[in-house]
């Protein structure tokens, strides 16, 4: 199996470099509205944010700056196929403009935006970033009533254009059903609360803007394994130091991220190349999960039903059984702005019974 990835150096507002109807997913984090490390990029894409600032028009600021991302969010309906997933993480923002301390929903503006394009809306995420400094708790101290709480969570909206995902051919079939995750994951993926660690933001070198929008890992990997299939298209407008690209790679899929930084493009190539043979060990990580989930449960309850036929070893449910996990063979980049993914073969996969990649130390 292979997997292309292409990173586009410029504004992704209109997506014309994408065919319509051709995006399975997008996994991506905008600039958050109302965020200062992010007035200067809002004032370049829309010079009337910027005039709003300097006279304390905070509401007119908020909508601006959402007027840019909702370019976007017209764009994706247009690349989007009918049931391909869309998955947003943004947090609100809270300042003073004006003299007024107030908070600015950003979620709630893009989940307005989604809903009047006609997307569906479902169930949200919340992340939670573990903030714990002791000082966090802002405005009056001890004393009532001007203390306000600090936000220790960011959103990730769902949306979905059209209705469910159907699958009708057989080797469409059969792509989802090697797709499949484990029941032991579903169980701890399909959650509204995750709470595991942001990522330090700075960004080093060169012109580049000093901050990025970047999420840690995990976060697109699990989104990807959720809501797409092995070999699906995912996009990223907003692509930053190219963590969707690094998730897409492993998990297997195909890839598009935009990235208006030209800055930016040395760290990208640098970081593809350097961490996803790294963060391969990802997937070998969650088959030896697996198979601890599995010494425990036969422990306390007896043997399991199923078989994988790829790895030989037990699975809770029928779903699971043709469960395959893409194992990284080589990236390299092609050509600029283009990077190509070779994934080791089936037969190789298959020698990955539960007695051999233990002994081989392949975990």
């Amino acid at each position: 199996m292979q997997t292309e990835h292409r990173v586009i150096y410029g504004d992704g507002r209109d997506l014309k470099e994408i065919a319509d109807g051709s995006i399975d997913l997008v996994v991506t984090s905008p600039p958050y509205p109302m965020i200062e490390m992010w007035d200067q990029l809002f004032a370049v894409l829309d010079p009337q944010i910027g005039t709003y600032l300097e006279e304390g028009d905070g509401r007119g600021a908020f909508e601006a700056m959402h007027g840019v991302l909702d370019a976007v969010w017209t764009g994706l309906y247009r690349v989007m196929k009918e049931g391909a997933f869309a998955c947003v993480n943004i947090g609100d923002a809270v300042r003073t403009v004006g003299g007024q301390f107030q908070l600015f929903a950003n979620h709630a503006r893009v989940c307005r935006c989604f809903n009047e394009l006609g997307f569906t809306t479902l169930p949200a995420i919340l992340w939670r970033k573990q903030t714990n400094a002791p000082n966090k708790f802002m405005g009056s101290g001890m004393l009532p009533a001007g203390a306000y709480v600090t936000l220790e969570h960011e959103y990730i909206l769902v949306f979905r254009k059209g209705g469910k995902r159907l699958f009708r051919t057989a080797k469409e079939k059969k792509r989802r059903r090697e797709s499949a995750y484990f029941w032991e994951e579903r169980n701890r993926w399909f959650s509204d609360l995750w709470d595991f660690k942001g990522i330090g933001q700075e960004i080093a070198g060169g012109n580049a803007r000093q901050r990025s929008a970047a999420y840690p890992f995990l976060l697109p990997f699990r989104l990807i394994n959720m809501y797409s299939l092995l070999g699906d298209n995912v996009l990223d407008p907003f692509l930053g130091t190219a963590t969707t690209t690094l998730a897409a790679i492993v998990a297997g899929r195909h890839s598009i991220g935009y990235e208006i930084e030209s800055a930016f493009e040395a760290q990208i190539r640098e970081r593809l190349l350097r961490e996803a043979a790294g963060l391969d060990r990802c997937n070998r990580r969650r088959l030896k999960a697996h198979l601890d989930f599995v010494s425990e449960r036969v422990q306390k309850k007896g043997p399991l039903k199923y078989t994988n036929i790829h790895y030989g070893f037990p699975v809770m449910t029928r779903q699971e059984r043709e469960l395959k996990l893409p194992l990284l063979g080589s990236l390299v980049e092609a050509e600029r702005g283009l990077f190509r993914a070779a994934y080791l073969d089936d037969e190789l996969a298959g020698d990955l019974d539960s007695g051999a990649h233990l002994q081989s130390g392949l975990f």
